[in-house]
């Protein structure tokens, strides 16, 4: 096992393109770590410069205090798996794991015990003697795992690599994951896009957007208390819906307009001091999709939408809706008015909202929503930046009103 620390990482690519930009972080001894954030942010470009596979522009790669910067890849002990697998097709599943063990010169009976133990770990026993075109996506991927594994590396890299596998055997395949590294514990760095398997593998996440380091915690962290728009954005399925509404009221009871209605915000203030800065002046509100139910009556405490989409689920529905703005009301929709495509732009301006099973729901048949405004995130419109929650909330609250009413 291994500490790996990267050090105002950059990568700049010929004609000016930045993929990192001076990323700094360190990986503990045993973690699982898991890089995620949208295709194209540069998360990728991280593991291939930990790895060797790509140079770095500038900064430092250190593992247990060796600076490898400057290491061949086959000098730095890591093992590599790939999204599409990277299995030499006329070798058979023995061949393919015992591979790296035969160029290390390991001794056959070793190497073939290593082999046989870690196929039979991982439920390849029975598929040793076969090669990689008689063995499904998920088995394939399980080979790609042996090979890494039988090394015993001091850092586990992983680009993607449920990617390629249907729904189910991802989910599997991330109990398999989760079981292995709870055994041996070796550091390991795992590249991802999608949520769902950061939040449900990562020890702690890393979030990158446009090759900056947005935000490292554990997945419990980042989604109770994302440190900008785009982390609590990112974080989560159903996403966060937004609105920038203007906050109302005194200290002691904010409210804000949306849809044509006031909602008192309980606790504002007392939960996030610095909120008192906004009052008469324009936020960013994020709820998430399960702050929404769906009441028995428009009312003064409710939101009234349009269906533009639900989604059944089976133990649970989404409904899809225009955001509302704050001044704007319900407009009747009659469902053959519904617009069958929604172009990319106003695709932004959906939310979404979680109801029950049984909720019946009718797309362009108005219904009204109760609103849970007591875990309501806040965002500076301008910066994109939190505003923070605090535990200590009586003094803090008593020197942000003192700053704010001097």
């Amino acid at each position: 096992m291994s500490v790996v620390r990267l050090e105002h990482l950059t990568k700049t690519f010929p004609g000016g393109t930045t993929a990192v930009d001076d990323l700094s972080l360190t990986i503990g001894d045993g973690e699982f770590l898991v890089l995620v954030g949208p295709s194209g942010c540069g998360k990728s470009t991280v593991l291939r410069m930990i790895a060797g596979l790509e140079n770095v522009s500038r900064g430092d790669v250190f593992i247990d205090d060796e600076q490898v910067t400057d290491w061949a890849p086959k000098a730095r002990d890591i093992a590599m798996v790939f999204q599409n697998y990277a299995l030499y097709p006329h070798m058979t599943v023995r061949q393919n794991m015992g591979f790296a063990l035969k160029l290390r010169h390991m001794d056959k009976d070793e190497a073939r015990q290593k082999v046989e133990e870690t196929a039979g770990l991982l439920g390849l026993a029975a598929l040793i003697d076969r090669k990689p075109a008689a063995l499904s996506g998920g088995q394939r991927q399980r080979v790609a795992m042996g090979r890494a594994m039988v090394r015993q590396p001091r850092v586990f890299l992983l680009d993607e690599p449920l990617s390629n596998l249907d729904a189910k055997l991802r989910v599997s395949m991330r109990a398999e994951l989760a079981r292995l590294h709870q055994r041996y514990r070796i550091t390991t760095v795992y590249v991802t896009h999608d949520q769902v398997e950061a939040m449900t593998l990562g020890d702690r996440i890393a979030v990158i957007d446009k090759g900056r380091l947005q935000q490292v915690g554990t997945p419990e962290e980042l989604y109770r208390s994302p440190i900008n728009r785009f982390v609590a954005g990112f974080m989560g399925s159903p996403s966060m819906n937004f609105a920038t509404v203007e906050l109302g009221g005194v200290p002691d009871r904010v409210t804000l307009r949306l849809g044509g209605q006031e909602f008192e915000v309980p606790g504002a203030v007392h939960r996030r001091p610095s909120l008192a800065r906004y009052l008469g002046a324009p936020v960013v509100v994020g709820l998430r999709p399960a702050a929404f139910s769906l009441a028995e009556s428009p009312g003064t405490a409710t939101l009234a939408i349009v269906p533009l989409g639900v989604e059944s689920l089976g133990d649970e529905k989404h409904l899809l809706f225009e955001a509302p703005t704050p001044g704007s009301s319900t407009t009747r929709v009659a469902a053959d008015d519904v617009p069958l495509t929604v172009d990319e732009s106003s695709g932004t301006q959906l939310w979404t909202a979680k109801v029950t099973q049984h909720a019946d729901l009718t797309i362009g048949h108005p219904v009204p929503l109760a609103v849970d405004l007591r875990d309501a995130y806040f965002f500076d419109p301008v910066s994109g930046d939190a505003v923070a929650e605090v535990h200590d909330s009586v003094p803090a609250v008593q020197r942000e009103l003192q700053a704010w009413t001097a």
